[in-house]
């Protein structure tokens, strides 16, 4: 998969071994730590042609991370959009930028369905998936609590035939 385009402010690259100190101060959760986060997200580059890519600004200041990960839930797998922003740098619209970024490039990808798994006391992220277009699908169990479900489809529309009355052709 292709890398998203840079934004106004932001730019994307694959994750590295030697990002680990960036990624430690984020508040990424979960039990693979700093470490097993790099491991897992170079797994994915390999295995699904995307994975989570760090996001920095046009002058090379680390602003946290975004991308594509597969997730089950319950049961099925579905690509997912993740982000993280430093703490330091939440509130300014990085992680909406950096989402609307990656929604785009999976759509170009051809990828049809898109979802976030999000915490319900997690508004920010909330808003965030509200906009780049996902909505409120469903309310899971998922890692050892209630996790909701926004989604979006992105196919393309289907170009429907346009109707003629028929009495309006000119001969």
């Amino acid at each position: 998969m292709v890398i998203p385009a840079p934004t106004t402010r932001l730019r994307f690259r694959e994750m590295i071994e030697a990002d680990l100190p960036d990624i430690a101060i984020l508040e990424i959760g979960g039990s693979r730590g700093p470490d097993g986060w790099i491991e897992w997200t170079r797994r994915n580059y390999e295995h699904h042609g995307f994975g989570l890519w760090v996001i920095e600004t046009h002058a090379g200041d680390f602003v946290g991370d975004c991308g594509l990960t597969m997730q089950e839930v319950e049961g099925d797998w579905f690509v997912e959009v993740g982000w993280h922003v430093r703490c330091d740098l939440r509130r300014q619209a990085y992680a909406s930028e950096a989402a609307k970024a990656v929604r785009a490039a999976a759509s170009a990808e051809g990828i049809e369905h898109l979802i976030a798994i999000i915490r319900p006391a997690n508004v920010a992220s909330q808003r965030v998936a509200a906009n780049i277009g996902l909505a409120l699908e469903r309310e899971v169990h998922k890692n050892g609590g209630p996790a909701l479900v926004f989604s979006a489809d992105l196919r393309p529309p289907q170009h429907q035939a346009s109707y003629v009355n028929p009495e309006s052709r000119t001969t």
